[in-house]
């Protein structure tokens, strides 16, 4: 099968599309065909070698939609199952950014039915990284929280999960996008430090790190989303940040919320797989409103 890889750290240009063997699901394990995987922040960390791993070759992917194309035992998907994952670990020999993938079978989840799997395959890293950042922050609703970065893919997810509550969403974002953060459902909204306010909370997804902790009010929270890289705390605020992990119910009950409309999927680009240093490329440019999606086998979906 092919995979992109990479063997020497640097730059979009040092991606390769390799072949190597199709990977076999042990037991509690299933292989996924991939339709589609979405292009994350720390996949670039991956190739810059932020992770390590010098001398090995290192896949890219955490997402993934597909379908289940082989079972390994003590699993309870079947073979043709329409399915997301989170494929978890920055060092490893191969991603989901392949032709199939392997994952622990209670990482699986149901693929939301009520939209593509190219959209589908944003839903896992980023759904589950704000869901479980909330869930740190501990807020009850009417509490208030401030999301940084809420137009981006965590912080939108953030503004969405956080209001559906019933928190009061403060979304910090460019002036431009303030339409969207709105439309994801936060009451208010500000481009810099004036009109932020003082806040129950902060959810941290632009990694402002002690800027953003002063808009907290005494004794409130503030959650980054890089592990080990929380500000220290200061009058009473608890600080901590968020490390992911792969839950495959909690991302079922994310995929019924994308079916009842709660969360909404959002598509920059998408690239066939032999295309991935142009999506790395892409990425590295910034401003990307939506996620770089590759699509293995060649089927362009829509973007939306």
């Amino acid at each position: 099968m092919r995979a992109a890889v990479v063997r020497t750290f640097g730059g979009p240009e040092v991606v390769e599309v390799v072949d190597v063997e199709v990977p076999e699901p042990a037991a509690r394990q299933v292989r996924i065909r991939v339709a589609a995987a979405a292009l994350n922040p720390v996949d670039a960390g991956v190739r810059a070698g932020a992770f390590g791993g010098a001398g090995k070759q290192i896949g890219f992917g955490w997402d993934v939609a597909g379908t289940v194309d082989a079972t390994g035992v003590a699993t309870a998907w079947s073979v043709g199952d329409e399915v997301v994952a989170l494929h978890y670990g920055v060092v490893q020999p191969l991603g989901t950014h392949a032709e199939y993938v392997v994952v622990d079978t209670d990482a699986v989840a149901k693929a939301p039915a009520t939209v593509d799997a190219v959209h589908a395959a944003t839903l896992p890293l980023n759904a589950l990284t704000a869901v479980q950042a909330l869930d740190l922050l501990e807020l009850a609703p009417g509490q208030s929280l401030l999301v940084t970065g809420a137009a981006g893919a965590v912080g939108g997810f953030a503004v969405q999960l956080a209001a559906h509550r019933g928190v009061a969403v403060t979304a910090l974002a460019r002036e431009d996008d303030e339409e969207l953060v709105r439309s994801l459902g936060a009451t208010h909204f500000t481009s810099g430090a004036d009109g932020a306010g003082s806040v129950d909370a902060v959810l941290d997804a632009a990694i402002l790190g002690e800027t953003a902790l002063e808009w907290v009010r005494d004794g409130g929270a503030y959650v980054g989303v890089i592990p080990q890289a929380a500000p220290a705390s200061v009058r009473g605020v608890r600080t901590g940040a968020v490390e992911v992990s792969a839950d495959g119910a909690r991302l079922a009950k994310l995929a019924g919320l994308v079916d009842e409309g709660v969360l909404t999927l959002r598509v920059a680009e998408t690239y066939a797989l032999e295309d991935v240093a142009k999506a790395h490329a892409r990425l590295a440019e910034g401003g990307v409103r939506g996620r770089l999606v590759l699509v293995p086998g060649g089927l362009r979906e829509e973007s939306a």
